[in-house]
């Protein structure tokens, strides 16, 4: 994908078809986590010089397609209230510092152990750029040449300054469905099955377009899969709005708010270079048996280090975080 840089970006069908085999995926009843975007680096790329499996790659990593399932209908539980809700608060009090956009630098270490680098630039006005280093970045920012902001981005930020602000509840059910609500959240059961059903059509019909037999409906996920999958969607929601924009304090605090709401959320003390932190461990259960272990700062919320292991292969990534506050204008003039 990185040798495709000055490719053309895929169109809305190529998406259509992606998430068309993301949603046949993603309704088995156990769900692995979809990675965010920001985890990963994925340059511009055309369908006609990546084709379909590579687009499909991208949705996967970074947005969870418009149909997938997620969604609670209840209250959010409050699991571990008490360290991030206290955190959440003292992060909001704090405000967020001068400048114009959050640069998020994130190095990542993959099975060779190989640093690879990537800078994501979220403006608050929601534009977006991206670089593999500063150089890139600064001449992306220079060249105004920005990313389409996505309804995805937009929904993910809003929940989470919901929840920053008011109410969780509503906020939490916003994050989960923030790319589609195919299993009727806050719908009668009539309503519920009727949504999944249409889903299920529109699945059924971007099959037929690419030409390919549809594996067939399933039936509504239930019980514990159902609990599952909306805790799936919400860590990996969450986590989308934390890596694209986590030097804006609101973002951030909601983003706390929001965790705190995932039941046995396991929620550790630490210390990285001789500072406080957290470890927010997810259950096993929500991703598929894989393992993801977030550590923050204690006194600022700020991402420090990830730490991924999947449940197949027992691969094991380790993504570094450094965040802050910056302007644009320095930006393209290289102050990074």
């Amino acid at each position: 994908m990185k040798n495709l840089r000055d490719v053309p970006s895929p169109g809305p069908e190529a998406y259509d078809r992606a998430r068309a085999a993301l949603r046949t995926a993603m309704e088995e009843p156990v769900a692995t986590v979809v990675r965010p975007k920001r985890w990963f680096s994925w340059p511009k790329a055309g369908v006609a010089a990546a084709g379909a499996a590579a687009v499909a790659a991208a949705v996967v990593v970074g947005t969870t397609g418009g149909s997938v399932p997620a969604g609670p209908s209840g209250p959010a539980p409050q699991a571990v209230e008490a360290p991030l809700v206290k955190l959440a608060s003292a992060v909001k009090a704090a405000g967020t510092q001068p400048g114009d956009a959050s640069l998020i630098i994130n190095t990542k270490f993959g099975r060779d152990d190989k640093p690879d680098l990537n800078y994501t630039l979220y403006t608050d006005k929601g534009r977006q750029f991206t670089g593999d280093s500063a150089k890139s970045l600064v001449d992306a920012v220079a060249k105004g040449d920005a990313e389409p902001a996505t309804p995805y981005d937009g929904k993910v930020m809003a929940a989470a300054r919901l929840a920053a602000n008011g109410d969780v509840d509503e906020a939490r059910i916003a994050m989960i469905t923030a790319s589609g609500n195919p299993l009727g959240v806050g719908l009668s059961p009539a309503e519920a099955e009727k949504a999944w059903a249409a889903a299920q059509a529109e699945t059924a019909e971007m099959f037929r377009k690419m030409g390919k037999p549809f594996p067939g409906p399933k039936p509504r996920p239930t019980g514990k899969d159902l609990e599952n999958l909306i805790n799936n969607h919400l860590w990996s929601n969450t986590e989308h709005a934390l890596f694209a924009n986590a030097a804006d304090a609101e973002v951030r605090a909601g983003v706390l708010k929001l965790y705190a709401t995932i039941p046995d959320m396991v929620v550790g003390k630490t210390t990285v270079d001789g500072q406080p932190a957290l470890t927010l461990t997810p259950p096993p259960a929500i991703l598929g048996g894989g393992t993801d272990v977030l550590t923050i700062n204690a006194g600022n919320g700020l991402p420090i280090r990830e730490e991924i292991t999947s449940a197949e292969s027992s691969k094991r990534y380790v993504v570094n975080y450094k965040s802050s506050r910056v302007t644009l204008a320095d930006v393209a003039a290289g102050k990074i």
